[in-house]
């Protein structure tokens, strides 16, 4: 067949098949079916990203930076352990262990392929990084990976991070400008960023849960030392980055104090995350105002612009942004405390989000997001590995919210040791 009738007819099947899914959009998806989708989104992950799949690259246990092989560079370490949490997210909700069997492949692959190893070794510590947030991402991987697997290994090495270079970055807080605060990187003019400070509190929460556990780990420390670090980090974000009028999450503030006023979704979700983990640990009633507001803000004007959802995001960091946001908006949306009118608001905008992006921004051939919410990526187009992660962890947030929020379906009976899956 000539090759430009054949790649005619190629276009036209596939816009058949976006008519087809066009034409079926609402704004909700059922329980089934963000079931189905998540599975589909988490399958296209592993099948196109996961570099072991491929035949020239058995070892190769990371995940590519572009589908087709298109760029297999690995300098971009920190969307590893947001793969890994999809992993999570998808063994937790299934049980289906050929997600948790990439674990400890993932675990091996981690040091051997950190661009900063190379520093890290001089150190001892092949999973450093000067990129304190990229670190800290794999701190909250290796909790849920040790929550949804009880493999204590997992829990200590986020402990041993932590405290070896995450704490060790909060500011004393006599120090100008700062007055505390977690340093962004190790390596440039020092600053105090949203993305470093809020995982930082997230992390220090989730280990304070966990205390008990393998007590006489020597890295270890007592509960109340990891709130009372949790609270400190949130009340520096809180007080230097946080706009108490609207909600919004200013991205940092650099070393001569001023700060960079500008919003990105991610630093708005690990905000909201931090306010709900320690609401969970404390009862403050004032933590779910706080993470009330900062949700609003991100579903109204950051979303206003692109009609009811979030930017466009084809690649680069910023295609992973608004996953990050997906993951902890979803934890708020379950608290059992929050306003009934409010859960409904909240849940109204995510299941939106996931209809639009279902119905419009997946290429219905290979079950790839491009990162465009109303155009899918062309099948012949290389798609990046961050807006796949977002397209999964949108799916597994509106996931999280029809089993917990609804009795729709009946919750999946896992094979993991969690004893509350809401916290993961």
């Amino acid at each position: 067949m000539d090759y430009r009738l054949k790649r005619f007819l190629s276009a036209v099947l596939f816009s058949l098949c976006m008519g087809v899914t066009v034409s079926a959009q609402t704004d909700r998806l059922s329980a089934r079916e963000a079931e189905t989708w998540a599975d589909k989104l988490a399958d296209a992950m592993i099948k196109n990203f996961w570099g072991a799949n491929f035949k020239e690259t058995p070892d190769r246990y990371y995940f590519n930076k572009e589908s087709q092989q298109a760029n297999m560079s690995t300098g971009d370490y920190w969307p590893q352990a947001h793969a890994a949490d999809v992993l999570t997210d998808a063994f937790v909700r299934t049980g289906n262990k050929k997600y948790s069997n990439l674990y400890d492949l993932w675990w091996q692959s981690m040091p051997r392929f950190n661009p900063g190893a190379r520093y890290g070794r001089r150190l001892g510590d092949l999973w450093w990084n000067a990129y304190v947030d990229d670190m800290e991402w794999h701190c909250l991987a290796l909790i849920r990976i040790y929550e949804a697997t009880g493999q204590v290994r997992y829990l200590n090495k986020a402990r041993q991070i932590y405290g070896d270079w995450i704490w060790t970055r909060w500011s004393p807080e006599n120090e100008e400008p700062w007055h505390g605060g977690i340093t962004w990187k190790t390596d440039v003019n020092p600053s105090k960023n949203a993305c470093s400070n809020g995982p930082a509190a997230i992390i220090a929460a989730r280990l304070s849960e966990f205390a008990h556990i393998d007590a006489t780990y020597e890295k270890n420390k007592p509960a109340l030392e990891y709130l009372d670090e949790a609270w400190k980090i949130y009340r520096w974000e809180r007080k230097y980055l946080w706009n108490p009028e609207d909600g919004a999450i200013y991205d940092n503030m650099n070393r001569e104090g001023r700060l960079g006023r500008f919003s990105l979704s991610y630093n708005q979700g690990t905000f909201i995350g931090a306010a709900v983990e320690l609401y969970r640990l404390t009862g403050d009633r004032s933590l779910i105002e706080d993470a009330v507001l900062t949700a609003r803000y991100t579903t109204g004007p950051m979303s206003r612009r692109n009609d009811g959802v979030l930017s466009d995001a084809d690649g680069g960091d910023g295609g992973l942004f608004h996953g990050i946001f997906y993951r902890y908006f979803a934890n708020l949306i379950v608290l059992p405390d929050l306003d009934a009118d409010i859960r409904k608001e909240f849940t109204d905008y995510l299941q939106h989000s996931a209809a639009v992006m279902t119905s419009q921004g997946i290429n219905p051939e290979t079950n790839l997001y491009g990162g465009h919410w109303r155009r899918p990526q062309p099948t012949e187009r290389p798609s990046a590995l961050t807006p796949q992660l977002t397209a999964c962890m949108l799916l597994e947030a509106v996931c999280k919210v029809n089993r917990e929020t609804t009795n729709e379906i009946k919750e999946t009976p896992s094979a993991n040791v969690v004893r509350d899956n809401s916290r993961i």
